[in-house]
């Protein structure tokens, strides 16, 4: 089943959307927001299937569904864990800014802790105050969870897995050297991240969803160019339910609690992708274009995001239908109310 939150309230009015992301039914009545019903969620959950069969049969009109009108599927929530699975990715990124990847990288999960207090809508605007912090877009996959006890094995994480989405993480490059120079992580380079209209049960992606992982092109387009599609289940070094599980270790995680995969990235024979332009798959972030402009020709080309700049992010199944809807954002100058 599809679910999203329509804007309302702090927490959102919680709705079961049809399949093909046409129509939707509100599931006030069952739970009054998706954090309600994952809190109970063995009996929120059949009651929710119930409701999206009887959409996606035609048994109930519903309403025309808006993807305007919804807020992050949680619009706030008590945990958001990022981890960067693609390992492909930190290497790129690390190189960016001097820094050599240890070899522990590659067997053990990176993982960071970002603000969970205010998610962006997936049409919301990305407000920033100043250009040259060096605005990027980060499309990723995330889970959320039910209860995880600490210590899960990864087997008792992936059973712990409930719902998956879209992510924009939004990065300022320029400002994470002088914060990560501290010793002690992300937080203002890591501002709002966002999230697509609607989340999805494992069992909505079919064939795709498996090994814990979600094996379809991710696609970012970047003021109406494609930019990339790598797809989500290549070079993926850890998988969700090894992420769950490594977020776990040495404390619970509540239900509703988001883990991202990082930013999706796929190698080409071994070595740094291409841009689609050049016959590749292209990138999830900016970073990691500058990265191999650096590579091949001395100097970082492509810009960071300016004011105006609109990115898209999109997945869709083996017949083009949008699975998630889309994440489609415009970066625009924060205005400090008076």
């Amino acid at each position: 089943m599809k679910l999203a939150s329509l804007k309302a309230e702090r927490d959102g009015h919680l709705v079961v959307v049809s399949t093909d992301l046409g129509r939707m039914a509100r599931a006030g009545h069952i739970a009054p927001n998706l954090q309600a019903a994952l809190d109970d969620w063995e009996n929120a959950a059949p009651a929710l299937q119930a409701l999206a069969d009887q959409l996606n049969a035609g048994e109930i009109e519903g309403e025309a569904f808006d993807e305007g009108a919804c807020a992050a599927p949680l619009p706030r929530a008590y945990q958001w864990a990022d981890g960067s699975a693609y390992v492909n990715h930190v290497e790129l990124v690390r190189k960016a800014r001097g820094a050599e990847m240890p070899e522990s990288f590659w067997t053990d999960p990176l993982m960071y802790q970002g603000g969970s207090d205010a998610f962006l809508g997936p049409r919301d605007d990305i407000p920033m105050a100043d250009e040259a912090w060096g605005i990027d877009f980060e499309g990723e996959i995330a889970v959320i969870t039910g209860d995880v006890p600490m210590g899960a094995s990864p087997e008792a994480a992936a059973a712990g897995i409930r719902l998956l989405m879209l992510v924009n993480d939004v990065s300022l490059r320029n400002l994470i050297p002088a914060e990560l120079g501290k010793g002690f992580g992300f937080f203002q380079s890591k501002p709002s991240s966002a999230f697509s209209p609607v989340c999805v049960t494992p069992d909505e992606l079919g064939d795709a969803w498996r090994d814990g992982k979600l094996h379809l092109p991710l696609l970012s387009t970047l003021n109406g160019a494609l930019f990339g599609k790598p797809d989500a289940g290549v070079d993926m070094t850890f998988d969700f339910p090894t992420l769950v599980a490594h977020a776990a270790k040495t404390r619970p995680l509540g239900a509703g609690a988001i883990v991202g995969s990082g930013t999706v990235s796929n190698k080409l024979d071994g070595g740094p992708g291409k841009p689609v332009a050049d016959g590749g798959v292209g990138y999830s972030c900016i970073a990691e274009i500058r990265m191999i402009e650096k590579i091949e020709n001395g100097e970082m080309a492509t810009p960071f995001m300016k004011f105006g700049d609109t990115i898209r992010i999109e997945m869709t199944d083996a017949a083009g239908q949008s699975i998630f809807g889309a994440i489609e954002q415009t970066v625009v100058r924060y205005e400090p109310e008076a």
